[in-house]
């Protein structure tokens, strides 16, 4: 029979620098942690300086490991991203190859997610199969007490207590030890009911504990839990106290760091959630015309909208427009605008000049400090005409198969800008399967290019939509904003809103 196959003590991974000198080496009976030497240590006269030499030594190349980590994980701006160099900072740290995070916010409100490195998305669906109270994430999830220094399972096959499902699991995904840490912030009683991580509330001593920060008097109310990371050993090992204690520094550095991006990731989400219910649920179906829009909002939240809404005799009132400024405040004027200018289009629509004066009296009016740009349309689809007017806002594009030229239209003031407003509206006419793109200036802004560049390339993305996608407006709004704005510009965060709406003539 043969024996037990021993642990092998995981160390960091070779991608990290490891100290030159470590305590260990120094001393055979010393701590890895503390550098505290066995009393038979002491060997020759000068034992105690090469001793306290190289715990020096073993000091600062652990503080340069965790100093290249720590700033590589500043650097990233998103949660995605920064979960990821949690798990190949942790890897290292801990000698592993494989790992996950899983993001769950103990307060109940999100995001939820998980992350792997090394599994695919089959690997991560065997372990969500394991109860979740038999993994040691899972423990850490559900708030179970866990040892300060994180959950180790040095041999899950040896180890007959473990669910069976965990080992079968485990064999089938080829791993044989994990060891998971919890990620968690300290915080005040006021962040603790909502008001975000108390990011200096903490300092993490030499050894690792947490000492009161600060002299305001509140009292801490305990770690906040966001998640948990568990990496996985190919074969049964345990990460020794040294590598046990990087870890952990890094670890609650990097849930500060996480609570942050993730205080941005749920203001990012609100915003988009309050800017998305005030713009069209859906868009209207009239017959002659087809529709279609795409909006993208900033982390902050604009005042970027457009609009669609059918009028009496069959016509069609079609609306973009920006409101300066951003934040709560803008997107709340954005709404009250809109809602505003609904109302003028359904009494007088059929004079646009009309509509936006009243607009502008009522922006001078009730939010003096603020200006905003517009662009209304009174659209007959039997006829294929618009009738536009605007207010500081760029030119529409027209797309056809035998033009793509931009719509002359009057040049005018922003709303809110002058005592009075008024300039003359203009008629567009347009062929059949011709498609107009009704735009805020957010669309050019995000490109970079100076105005002139900008609209030339608008114009470029306007003319090269494929023959056969000219039929579905939807493909050409899709066509226009990822050919002006390449490479995620469409997507990723960005002080300009981005609004399009696509209006084709059957």
């Amino acid at each position: 029979m043969n024996a037990p196959h021993p642990a092998k003590v995981a160390g960091i991974d070779s991608t990290v620098p490891s100290p030159a000198h470590t305590v260990a080496s120094a001393a055979p009976g010393a701590s890895p942690v503390t550098g505290a030497a066995a009393p038979s240590a002491a060997v020759g006269p000068d034992a105690p300086g090469a001793l306290l030499q190289d715990r020096l030594a073993g000091w600062v190349s652990d503080l340069t490991t965790l100093h290249e980590l720590t700033e590589r994980l500043v650097r990233t701006d998103t949660l995605s991203e920064a979960l990821d160099e949690v798990l190949r900072a942790g890897a290292a740290l801990v000698g592993a190859r494989r790992g996950l995070v899983v993001l769950e916010p103990a307060d109940g409100l999100g995001p939820d997610t998980t992350v792997g490195l090394g599994l695919g998305r089959a690997d991560l669906g065997h372990l969500e199969t394991v109860p979740r109270g038999c993994l040691p994430h899972g423990r850490i999830l559900d708030g179970l007490p866990v040892g300060e220094d994180g959950v180790a399972e040095p041999d899950l096959l040896a180890d007959k207590s473990l669910d069976p499902r965990h080992r079968e699991v485990a064999a089938r995904l080829g791993y044989a030890a994990s060891y998971a840490l919890p990620l968690s912030v300290e915080g005040t009683a006021a962040s603790s009911a909502g008001t975000g991580p108390s990011i200096t509330g903490t300092a993490a001593s030499a050894g690792g504990a947490g000492v009161p920060a600060g002299s305001s008097g509140v009292p801490a109310a305990g770690p906040r839990r966001l998640g948990a990371a568990v990496w996985f050993y190919n074969e049964p090992a345990e990460p020794g106290a040294r590598p046990r204690h990087l870890a952990g520094l890094y670890t609650r550095y990097a849930a500060q760091h996480l609570a942050r991006l993730l205080e941005v990731e749920r203001t990012r989400t609100a915003m988009a959630t309050m800017a998305g219910e005030l713009l069209p649920s859906r868009l209207p179906r009239v017959s002659g015309v087809q529709l279609a829009a795409r909006h993208r909002t900033g982390p902050l939240g604009g005042g970027d909208w457009y609009d669609a809404l059918p009028l009496p005799d069959a016509a069609l009132g079609l609306a973009v427009g920006s409101v300066t400024g951003s934040g709560p405040s803008a997107v709340a004027a954005m709404g009250r605008l809109r809602a505003s200018l609904r109302a003028y289009a359904v009494m007088e629509g059929e004079d646009p000049v009309a509509v936006l004066s009243d607009l502008e009296l009522l922006l001078r009016l009730t939010e003096p400090a603020r200006s905003a740009t517009a662009l209304f349309g009174y659209c007959e689809p039997a006829l294929r005409r618009i009738t536009l007017a605007g207010a500081g806002h760029s030119p529409p594009l027209l797309v056809g198969e035998r033009r793509t030229e931009f719509v002359e239209t009057s040049v005018s003031a922003p709303l809110g800008m002058l005592a009075c407003w008024e300039a003359p509206s203009v008629e567009l006419q347009a062929e059949p399967g011709e498609t107009v793109l009704l735009y805020t200036d957010g669309l050019l802004h995000r490109t970079g290019d100076p105005a002139d560049r900008a609209f030339a390339r608008l114009h470029a993305a306007a003319a090269g939509v494929p023959r056969a996608a000219r039929h579905d407006p939807d493909a050409v709004a899709e066509h226009v904003l990822r050919t002006v704005l390449p490479g995620g510009k469409a997507d990723a965060d960005s002080a300009e809103d981005v609004v399009l709406l696509a209006v084709r003539f059957a």
